[in-house]
């Protein structure tokens, strides 16, 4: 017998069986297939034996299992990387195992016909046309720099260990596979891939509907409640396109996911890539972070349009640093200030639970914040435990949009409840029968959340069909509605309507209140704000913290206001040109 027959005779009877028992969705019926039988745009034109573009008996390059394929000499991929990994001190090392297997194709630096059986490359066309890599724009190209790529080669026990969020290998699926590589167990292509089957799509080892394969290893906290877990909302045109650019040459869509599927069955996939990712960090599939976000919640798959919101003139700046945001960072006070989506909601913990006054609702869950004793806490359980991360003690929290008699530009030290007046958002406040004017259900007893006036002003609250929360308005500082902050502008229920939400106008601006309102805030055209310091004083009562802009030295060279009973006081002080020498009210 001639030599090689016989090796050819293998090669012919094995194909026979396997092109006999082969399933649809087998390698024969799949693009990994690359003989000239093989379905996809990828072939050779001469070649019929599938296999050899990466087994072979005979002269294998002494990788398991029996490799043909030659292997790429890159020594120095770019591998992931993140701000997280760093937090919890693992470094991905570069590819190593089998992962370095499915490279010599997938990384484009080696011919697909190269194989060690064959002293040249066996030819491989697209589509008719001649080709010696994977097409640099082909999603199955992963090139060199995989740090936009799911990371491999690391050791999952090592990764358990640092990393709560991870399943104990003992309680992976078994269709999961880690490879011991140097004595570790570690993550590789063919832990999420097998490329011999493809009846999942993409040659995913199960169906990953709801992100299945994705919680084999990954159960982020309350995940698996969350809103975005459990939301049966059709997913944005833009994302089912995406996910068929995603699948290239080397696989397909799920079948299960048609175009109208539901964002709790593409699950991670609705925000994350697992390779190619468009913002590396966090294998995000939007390089802008908040577009993540605001894919959705764009007012078409999520009725409530916070996208809008951010484009009022007074709103949180989530564009201004949005890649500074970091698991390493200073909570209070990171290297560079920002404001991101991720920074008041944690997307996969996040819910549309409510809560009570002064308790964090669902949208809130998952978070850190600072409590009213200035200490950082995490989970946030109040609400202004939020707020107060970023608008108390934090260095570089800008200065007020008002001038004061008494300055004070932190938060939590304006409602402490220390001082002699506040609004009531820690606690009740200090006017338990003194408050005449208050609109039901308020009482003198109840609480408030800071979103209670820092809220869009098409929300909800605002009498709007937009979103709850305070991403932004039309009225400064993000406020609900609207608040004159300068004088000199007549008296209307618009110009004051924030103070009105719960303050009835009638009764203000009547005797039934402080006596002087009227003239004050009428006839004179003075502002609430020129008085009144809305957050809370620490030593003055009824929130009296003078707008130094209007207010200044009298003759008798001093500024105060003295409470000499309920709803009556003197002050001494000088106020659009007039003097006040102790002058009862």
């Amino acid at each position: 017998m001639p030599r090689g027959t016989g090796r050819g005779v293998f090669w012919v009877l094995l194909l026979l069986c396997l092109a006999a028992s082969a399933p649809a969705d087998s390698v024969l019926n799949s693009v990994h297939n690359l003989a000239a039988n093989g379905p996809g745009a990828i072939k050779s034109a001469t070649e019929n034996n599938p296999c050899i573009f990466c087994h072979t008996v005979h002269q294998a390059i002494g990788e398991t299992p029996l490799w043909n394929h030659n292997v790429s000499s890159v020594s120095n991929y770019v591998v992931y990387s993140s701000t997280r990994l760093q937090s919890l001190n693992i470094t991905i090392p570069q590819p190593n195992g089998s992962s370095r297997l499915c490279l010599s194709c997938h990384d484009g630096t080696v011919a697909l016909g190269s194989i060690s059986s064959s002293v040249t490359p066996v030819p491989v066309y697209q589509n008719g046309a001649p080709i010696t890599t994977l097409p640099a724009g082909d999603p199955a190209n992963l090139g060199i720099d995989l740090s936009a790529d799911h990371p491999v080669s690391m050791s999952y026990d090592a990764c358990v260990q640092a990393d709560s969020t991870l399943q104990p290998r003992a309680s992976l699926n078994p269709v999961v596979k880690l490879e011991l590589v140097n004595g570790g167990y570690c993550v590789q292509c063919t832990s999420c891939h097998d490329p011999h089957n493809n009846q999942f799509g993409n040659f995913l080892v199960m169906n990953n509907t709801g992100s299945a394969l994705c919680n084999a290893c990954h159960q982020p906290g309350q995940w698996n409640t969350s809103a975005h877990a459990i939301s049966p909302l059709p997913v944005p045109a833009t994302i089912v396109a995406r996910l068929a650019r995603s699948s290239g040459a080397a696989g397909k869509l799920v079948p299960s996911r048609p175009a109208a599927t539901s964002i709790q069955a593409v699950g991670c996939e609705n925000c994350h890539m697992n390779h190619r990712a468009g913002g590396r960090q966090h294998l995000l599939a939007a390089a802008a972070p908040e577009q993540n976000c605001l894919n959705c919640h764009n007012g078409v798959t999520v009725k409530n349009n916070i996208a809008a919101d951010f484009q009022k003139i007074s709103m949180h700046p989530i564009t201004l640093n949005p890649r500074a945001h970091s698991p390493l960072e200073d909570p209070v006070n990171p290297k560079q200030r920002h404001v991101v989506c991720a920074d008041c909601h944690n997307a996969h913990a996040a819910s549309a639970g409510t809560a009570t006054v002064p308790n964090a609702s669902g949208a809130l869950a998952g978070l850190t914040g600072v409590t009213a004793g200035g200490g950082v806490i995490s989970p946030l359980l109040k609400e202004y435990e939020l707020c107060f991360r970023c608008h108390a003690d934090s260095v570089s929290r800008g200065p007020a949009l008002i001038t004061r008699q008494y300055p004070e530009t932190n938060t939590r030290l304006q409602f402490s409840t220390a001082n002699q007046s506040f609004h009531p958002v820690e606690t009740p406040g200090k006017n338990p029968a003194g408050v005449p004017s208050l609109i039901m259900p308020w009482r003198p007893t109840s609480l408030m959340y800071c979103t209670d006036c820092h809220n869009s002003d098409s929300g909800p609250k605002a009498g709007g069909t937009g979103a709850n929360g305070p991403h932004g308005s039309i009225y400064r500082p993000i406020l609900e509605r609207n608040l004159a902050l300068t004088d000199f502008q007549p008296e209307s229920p618009v110009t004051y309507a924030l103070c009105y939400k719960c303050h009835d106008r009638n009764v203000v601006l009547s005797s039934r209140s402080f006596p002087p309102h009227r003239s004050h805030v009428v006839n004179d055209k003075a502002a609430c704000t020129t008085c009144h310091d809305s957050h809370g004083v620490a030593n003055a009562p009824h929130l009296i913290n003078f707008n130094t802009t209007y207010v200044t030295n009298g003759s008798l060279g001093a500024v105060s206001y003295t409470a000499t009973g309920l709803m009556h006081g003197t002050c001494t002080l000088s106020c659009h040109g007039y003097d006040h020498k102790n002058t009862t009210y």
